[in-house]
């Protein structure tokens, strides 16, 4: 946990060299400040930093991964790290840390926006007369369908998908608009914003 990480760098860093690559999945924790740490516990010289920050759907090797290199690190180590983490799924190269706050809002705590969807999804069904085996079963797919959908129609944006789906004067649109006028996609960002300023005081 990033409340640990400063005990934990304490104590390996006798061990650390040039030659070994220190990537951490710590939320909040800057490469300058595990640098810091480093250098003042004993590491033997400058070693290379990469952060990343992972979620948890890396777990079916489905997940989505932002890596920032720190100072120093060089090709064939954000190479490495790129490899460890394309094993569990997509891999997001940045180029300014500040932005590993956005990425923890955004896709680091995204799953459990999305494991909130779908239970309501799950509990309209179930209010609606579905069993709550089938209810469930319909909600999980359809959102997995969606995301798949998604990312092999490189050619279409999110909003003409959504459109494609969308019959005037239909079902879907009927159901969109309920959601439109309730504001979902403020409260979503407002989710997304409140998540990212509390990496942000993390990081403090």
């Amino acid at each position: 946990k990033p409340k640990d990480v400063g005990s934990a760098l304490k104590e390996i860093a006798p061990e650390l060299t040039r030659e070994k690559l220190l990537i951490s999945v710590a939320a909040g924790i800057t490469t300058e400040f595990i640098q810091t740490v480093l250098r003042g516990s004993g590491a033997k010289g400058f070693a290379p930093v990469i952060r990343a920050m992972p979620n948890t759907p890396a777990t079916v090797q489905e997940g989505v991964t932002a890596l920032f290199a720190g100072e120093g690190v060089g090709d064939r180590d954000i190479r490495l790290a790129e490899a460890v983490f394309k094993s569990v799924g997509k891999v997001v190269v940045l180029d300014d840390e500040a932005l590993m706050d956005a990425v923890t809002g955004l896709s680091g705590s995204g799953p459990a926006y999305f494991f909130l969807i779908m239970d309501a999804l799950v509990q309209a069904g179930v209010k609606a007369g579905l069993k709550q085996e089938d209810a469930r079963l319909l909600s999980l797919q359809t959102c997995l369908g969606a995301a798949k959908l998604a990312l092999q129609s490189e050619d279409k944006g999110l909003g003409e998908l959504r459109r494609m789906v969308t019959s005037p004067g239909g079902t879907t649109e009927a159901g969109v608009r309920k959601l439109e006028d309730a504001g979902i996609r403020d409260i979503i960002m407002s989710a997304v914003q409140a998540a990212i300023d509390r990496a942000k005081e993390l990081s403090k």
